[in-house]
């Protein structure tokens, strides 16, 4: 059978016959996702890479005569393609993450696993928008920005099912103010140069970045030890502090809640909300409510348009929004939905976002005393 040109072509390399077969009707339930080749271990796929040249691999971790890892790093040195680490949920899941990462794996989902219709209904939506996102992604600047060292689906919900919009009111400002950063395919390495930019005194950080559960505890550990600024997976009801970024724990959705002059974090449960949990439309127009004016909106690099209406409801309520720039998106999805959404304002490559957030930090702490106001 010969490949249909416009469908995405899938190699499935896994060790388990019943996840290779799960893994190709789902996709193929997707019509423009083809699954054109499934391999039992990374010498088998090495086989198949020689007659079939698929668009995306979908690469297990733990399989016979060579480990997923081992594979990818050899993939990479010599036929560099976009690969979806496809893992379950194991107990070592976590340190599997950072050598997946480490490796050049555009990203990481969570193997499906049997259980309610539900579940199994999510975990396809994921895996099908995953390796969407990844063959979208140019490989070659996805390696460059590594090696970039700075020392039929569900219904398509919007925020309204996990937070009422905002009221039509003005925040006060307070000398607190709170960066919101959402992030999707390829915003692994774009968090580490924007967060390895940030200063100790930088304001408060929330990130939501797609990502399974369990595998953003290591991933905020892996950043929390290269970076300047602390890093770590979000609790619920976390402060917001100056030099600290919280990341949304994978499979919950994080909000931002004023106590007073000062914030902290909600982490609650909820349905998919602009085909994701956690959501970036979710922390955004949180913080469009919670803090107004005193925030900053950041949206890098992903597939989707999950956070454009968010931001567009921070832009409203005063919020500056930055958006990262086209010429350095690994997939210029979100930042491109977010600016045709008229939510941006002002569009910035990723080697400068972190000094651009600075920047306007500055300018809204300059905001709050006025010429006029000074005492006399």
């Amino acid at each position: 059978m010969t490949a249909d040109p416009k469908r995405i072509k899938v190699l499935v390399v896994d060790d388990s016959a019943s996840v290779r077969q799960t893994m190709t009707d789902l996709l193929n339930e997707d019509p423009e996702i083809e699954v054109i080749g499934t391999a039992a271990d990374p010498y088998v796929a090495a086989k198949r890479l020689s007659q079939i040249v698929p668009d995306v691999i979908t690469l297990d971790i733990e399989m016979p005569r060579m480990d997923g890892i081992t594979f990818l790093h050899k993939l990479m040195e010599q036929h560099p393609l976009p690969v979806v680490i496809c893992s379950s949920l194991a107990a070592d899941g976590t340190q599997a993450l950072s050598q997946a990462l480490d490796a050049g794996a555009v990203s990481v989902i969570a193997k499906p696993l049997t259980g309610t219709r539900q579940f199994l209904l999510e975990s396809s939506i994921g895996i099908r928008d995953a390796v969407k996102a990844a063959a979208q992604v140019d490989v070659g600047r996805f390696r460059a920005l590594r090696r970039a060292k700075v020392e039929g689906p569900a219904p398509k919900l919007t925020a309204d099912a996990i937070i009422p919009r905002p009221l039509s009111r003005k925040i006060a400002k307070t000398t607190d103010k709170v960066v919101c950063i959402g992030a999707s395919t390829g915003g692994t390495e774009a968090l580490r140069v924007v967060l390895q930019d940030l200063p100790l005194d930088s304001p408060g950080v929330v990130i939501v970045q797609h990502m399974p559960e369990h595998f953003t505890r290591a991933f905020a550990n892996r950043l929390n030890g290269i970076c300047t600024i602390d890093v770590k997976e979000a609790e619920d009801g976390d402060p917001v502090l100056r030099g600290r970024a919280l990341i949304a724990p994978g499979n919950r959705h994080m909000l931002l809640r004023r106590d007073g002059a000062r914030y902290s974090v909600q982490v609650k449960d909820g349905p998919l909300v602009s085909r994701h949990r956690p959501s970036v439309d979710v922390l955004f127009r949180s913080a469009a409510a919670a803090a107004g004016a005193n925030a900053l909106g950041v949206i890098l690099t992903g597939m989707g348009d999950d956070g454009s209406r968010g931001m567009l409801e921070m832009h409203q309520a005063g919020a500056l929004t930055l958006a990262e720039d086209e010429s350095t998106c690994i997939v210029f999805g979100m930042p491109k939905e977010a600016i045709a959404a008229g939510a941006v304002d002002r569009v910035i490559p990723l080697d400068r976002m972190g000094r651009e957030i600075m920047r306007g930090y500055a300018d809204l702490n300059a905001a709050l005393i006025r010429p006029e106001e000074v005492p006399r």
